[in-house]
């Protein structure tokens, strides 16, 4: 009878897992609890289940199981991983959207030189057709030049120069600083 027993458990540690990387358990001659060379029967029924987790261990347990959900990584992994891809996608957009905005800023200041030398070449056509006249192209001669027509006399009138200011006693001279005057005046130099 004890033989059975022993060889009844061997068995269920091999189906349940629980002898796994063990070496085989010898199996007993006699059990340890024997009377008067009787053993202790077992009454008939299912084996007894696995031995329970404590609470510590069963909480322990809930709390690795739900911080390792994805692909068996916990959840600052995750975060992580998240956080780089993240930034990789956000790399991944920055470069073409910085491209895109100096292209955009490029074209508007072409576009700007653009208006203004179009501004400009119709200011010249302008200036082209208005010299093709020969009256014209004349009194451009005339005022800028001072050209006259063969058998005029020219006359040119000239101003006569501005006085010299006159300096009176305490006023400043012109051109000369404040404080050139006030250093003249303390020392005792004559004016110049």
């Amino acid at each position: 009878m004890g033989d059975t027993r022993s060889r009844g458990r061997d068995a269920r540690a091999r189906t349940s897992g629980t002898g796994r990387g063990r070496a085989p358990a010898k199996p007993r001659t006699a059990p340890s609890g024997t009377r008067n060379g009787t053993a202790r029967s077992r009454p008939a029924g299912p084996p007894p289940a696995r031995p329970r987790l404590t609470r510590a261990r069963s909480k322990a347990g809930e709390v690795v199981a739900r911080t390792t959900g994805l692909l068996g990584l916990s959840s600052t992994k995750r975060a992580a991983i998240l956080a780089i891809v993240v930034c990789a996608l956000a790399l991944t957009v920055a470069v073409p959207l910085h491209n895109y905005v100096a292209q955009r800023q490029e074209l508007a200041a072409v576009s700007d030189r653009q208006q203004a030398l179009e501004a400009e070449v119709d200011r010249l056509s302008a200036d082209r057709a208005r010299l093709s006249d020969p009256a014209e192209v004349q009194a451009q001669a005339r005022t800028r030049l001072g050209m006259v027509q063969p058998g005029e006399t020219p006359y040119v009138v000239q101003f006569p120069a501005p006085p010299e200011p006159v300096v009176d006693d305490g006023q400043a001279e012109p051109g000369v600083p404040w404080f050139t005057t006030l250093w003249n005046d303390v020392t005792g130099e004559p004016r110049r």
